[in-house]
């Protein structure tokens, strides 16, 4: 019996082998039913051995904390050398542009330096640059046509990028050799982001077009001569007057400020410049220091850190959430708190509510957060004169009785609406159906009404796309009216609305349901539409239409159009003309057709959008929203990398509060 159940030597150590976690101790002198029910035991542990056991506790978290030391060095070394491959990246270009180049016996054309006269005012003409002959790429570019575009603004800046290389002669003319990033320019004004972040050099952006620039003022224009004249600054800082030949000339000097026949407007500052973003800076800081001296008394304290913003459009109201974000997030820190007690911020604006092109959703929630914040909101009020050290505003009642008020400040921005700058006004009126009062009429191609066909083009804010189709009343009548009755049928009607959206593209909103249209107007009800019938339709049609809004999305939409339209034109020029084509601008491009994107504000840790059927509002994630999108509307790399430096710096230094 012991020798039946008795456990071999060879049997303990395979089942100890099986098992090498589990420590076994086997007596060879057990009991025999000791010794079966051990026996059992190790089979049944044999059989499970391929069952992974669980490591304890604190060898798995050793083991992970291992791991994560792994990685975490390999992290920082990676960190480590590719800040260092950067660096070293960074110190050799450096090196390699501290180069030493020699100009020896550049070329430059006789008219060049000695310019002959010519025109009505017997003025230099320009007709060669200094440019001209430096290269051979110079010199086959000043023998193709010459375009010289005004102004340096959004529509300028989106023309030369989308401009192929070498099809025209480019000249720009504007009074800054530098564009501007306008919508931050309430930001730059209380240093939230600085000036150098919004402005990239014009010779920059013109390069890869070999482009040249012309430092000046454009005032005046010959037509018939094709002279653009110019007025810039000699060695003496002299104004001296120029004339720049062209063949197709690109107006986009873009607006001033309306006054609305308000006095006083010399008190108040404007946010359309870098100057003027300069300006109201120092102004603001000078306030609070002045308000920070101990001899200042409560009341001037009171009228210094007195803000008020006249317009409640997206410049007003942007402008006054900076202000207020620059009081309680820095002046709170490093002035008197007085003086943080003492500040207050009003914003008039002559409709019902702020922001009033936008949704009424955003309107609404914009005038709540200026509410809340203790922005002083006068709505449905008109400015009626501005002092140096007041502003006084009318509000009329419920009853209708017309109340005045006034408000003490040292402050006053004014930001109500748009106006022709001196250039586009005499542009205007050297044309016989000019008869806007705030911007160069255009056709649906952005050529100017009633100049040369093909030659002169305007947009942005200094241009406005007619509304109107009964100046080509005769003109629609012929082309539809093929029997020649004077009379129009529904299927002349349905031509005559082709052609109507092609010459006013606004307008195929109103032109969806054509019968209903046409019934509406057939007071005789004989089918058939006559002169005056159609004349009335045309009338109420052009009213119900509405201008596009002065904006940077506009012109820089319309900047691309041109682009690709000169483009076009000079490629097929030739073949055009070979065929004997009239219309050139319409045979290698339709009209302009504005695609609205969507409209954007700040209001102070916060930002809005409105996307037409879709809004969207809120807080901190909407204004890293906002920021994102002008951060990619930005000309260039460099300015996008300085605004990025900018905001971090303001996140974790706050804001440069130096006069400067």
């Amino acid at each position: 019996m012991n020798s039946f159940i008795r456990f071999s030597q060879p049997t303990r150590a395979n089942l100890i082998q099986l098992a090498p976690r589990r420590t076994v101790r086997v007596r060879t002198q057990l009991p025999c039913a000791t010794r079966f029910l051990a026996e059992r035991a190790f089979q049944t542990d044999t059989q499970q051995s391929s069952i992974p056991v669980e490591p304890r506790p604190r060898s798995r978290f050793l083991k992970r904390s291992l791991q994560v030391a792994k990685y975490t060095s390999y992290f920082a070394l990676s960190a480590a050398f590719g800040v260092l491959a950067i660096g070293a990246g960074f110190f050799i270009h450096d090196a390699f542009t501290y180069t030493d180049r020699h100009v020896d016996r550049v070329p430059v054309s006789p008219l060049a330096l000695h310019p002959e006269r010519g025109g009505p005012k017997n003025l230099p003409v320009v007709k060669a640059l200094l440019a001209d002959e430096e290269d051979e790429e110079a010199k086959k570019l000043s023998e193709k046509p010459k375009l010289v575009i005004v102004g340096g603004g959004w529509g300028s800046v989106a023309t030369l990028q989308t401009l192929a290389t070498g099809e025209y002669h480019v000249i720009v003319v504007a009074p800054e050799n530098f564009t501007t990033f306008t919508p931050l320019l309430p930001s730059a004004a209380v240093g939230t982001v600085q000036i150098r972040s919004l402005i990239e050099p014009m010779r920059k952006i013109i390069a890869r077009l070999h482009g040249q620039m012309i430092h000046g003022k454009a005032v005046d224009l010959v037509m018939s001569e094709r002279l653009l004249e110019v007025e810039v600054l000699d060695s003496s800082r002299q104004p001296q007057r120029i004339y720049v030949p062209y063949d197709k000339l690109i107006i986009a000097c873009g607006s001033v400020s309306s006054t609305h026949g308000v006095p006083g407007l010399e008190h108040c500052f404007q946010l359309k410049t870098i100057s003027d973003a300069q300006a109201i800076r120092r102004r603001i800081i000078n306030n609070f220091e002045t308000a920070s001296l101990p001899t200042t008394s409560p009341e001037e304290r009171k009228r210094l850190l007195s803000f008020v913003v006249c317009g409640g459009g997206p410049t007003g109201v942007e402008t006054a959430a900076e202000i207020h974000d620059l009081c309680q997030e820095d002046i709170m820190n490093y002035y008197p708190k007085i003086c943080r007690e003492e500040v207050s911020i009003h914003l008039i604006q002559s409709r019902e509510h702020i922001l009033n092109t936008y949704s009424e959703a955003i309107s609404k929630f914009a005038e709540d957060k200026f509410r809340r914040e203790n922005v002083d909101l006068i709505t449905s009020a008109r400015v009626s004169a501005v002092f140096p050290d007041r502003v006084v505003y009318t509000v009329k009642g419920s009853d209708g009785k017309i109340s005045t008020h006034e408000i003490e400040s040292n402050f006053v921005l004014w930001s109500t609406g748009i106006a022709m700058n001196p250039f586009t006004e005499r542009v205007s009126n050297l044309l016989p159906n000019q008869v806007h009062k705030k911007a160069i009429v255009v056709d649906a191609h952005l050529r100017v009404k009633g100049a040369p066909p093909g030659e002169v083009y305007a947009m942005g804010d200094c241009a406005t796309i007619e509304t109107s189709a009964v100046d080509y009343l005769l003109e629609l009548v012929d082309e539809a009216d093929r029997d020649k009755n004077g009379k129009i049928d529904f299927d002349e009607f349905e031509v005559m609305v082709r052609r109507i959206k092609q010459r006013i593209p606004m307008s195929e909103s109103h032109l969806a349901k054509i019968r209903t249209l046409f019934n509406r107007y057939d007071s005789d009800a004989d089918n058939t539409l006559n002169l005056n019938e159609l004349c009335k339709l045309l009338e109420e049609l052009g009213n119900r239409v509405t201008a596009l809004p002065a904006t940077a999305q506009v012109a820089s939409q319309q900047g691309k159009y041109l682009g690709r339209k000169l483009n076009k034109l000079a490629a097929q020029r030739e073949v055009l003309e070979a065929n004997f084509v009239k219309d050139l601008d319409e045979a290698v491009l339709g009209p302009f057709r504005y695609r609205h994107l969507g409209s954007l504000a700040y209001i102070g840790n916060a930002a809005v959008f409105d996307l037409g059927n879709l809004s969207f509002m809120g807080g901190l994630f909407a204004m890293y929203a906002w920021r994102g999108v002008y951060w990619n509307e930005q000309v260039s790399a460099r300015t996008r990398a300085l605004l990025m430096i900018d905001w971090i710096i303001r996140g974790v230094w706050g804001r440069d509060l130096s006069i400067l």
